[in-house]
Order: C-alpha cells, then structure tokens, then sequence
C-alpha cells in the first residue's frame, strides 16, 4: 500500500489517497487494508438476502398456483393463457364457457352447436310433415 505526503495534505488520512498495489483506483485507508471479518459478514448477508428472495419468489409462485382455477369438467388447472384470458373476457365480453379449460369449452360449443343444428333440422322434419298432411 502506498500514499504521498501531499495527497495526505490535500485530502486527509481519510480521504481517497491509499493505493493498494495491484489495484487502479485509490481508496481510504481502512478499505485499502482490507478487512476480512467485514468482507465475510457482507457476503454473508448478501447470500441471507439472495435466499431471503429465492423464497420469497418460490411463496409467491406458490400461491399464485394455489389461486390458479381448474376446469369443472375435466379437473385440469387452466394454462396461463386461459387464466388470462377468462380474466379479461370478465371485465370485456363474457366468455361460453369460463370454467372450463380451451379443449372442454371447444367440445361444449361443438355440442351446443350440434344441438342446435339438430334442433333446426328436427324442427324443419316437423313442417315438412305438416306440409304434407295438409
């Protein structure tokens, strides 16, 4: 470590003014020292801070999965896709089917649509009939 009287004269003993060798920039003396038990306890409490997040993020996703919804048809927790999506058709324009996930909602409106193709077919069979008994 080094230093030069006028550098101490300009700036103090506290001042930027100690280079320790093999380093660029200048630094206070107690810095240029080094001071092992204080770099330890800074990692240390790096690392609890690092952990302290890692759980933080797995407590969140862990929630945020027990509030994600399920179909009511086939039990399959809906895609992040499919949350999104029931969540803004809410608050926009109402969704067929909203409690069920995008392959059961498909095969419902398949079957209302089949339904309602039978419906207007039973329906025309029935005045076609009448038509004919007249």
């Amino acid at each position: 470590m080094a230093t030069t009287l006028n550098q101490l004269r300009e700036q103090g003993p506290a001042g930027f003014v100690f280079c320790r060798f093999g380093r660029e920039h200048r630094q206070p003396l107690l810095d240029a020292i080094g001071n092992a038990r204080r770099d330890a306890c800074l990692a240390r409490r790096r690392q609890a801070a690092r952990e302290e997040e890692r759980r933080r993020e797995e407590r969140m996703a862990a929630e945020r999965e027990a509030r994600r919804p399920v179909c009511a048809d086939c039990g399959q927790k809906f895609a992040d896709a499919r949350w999104e999506a029931i969540g803004c058709t809410r608050e926009c324009k109402r969704q067929s089917h909203p409690h069920l996930c995008e392959d059961c909602q498909d095969r419902a409106v398949s079957a209302e649509q089949q339904t309602e193709a039978d419906e207007r077919e039973r329906q025309e069979q029935e005045r076609l009939r009448r038509e004919a008994e007249k």
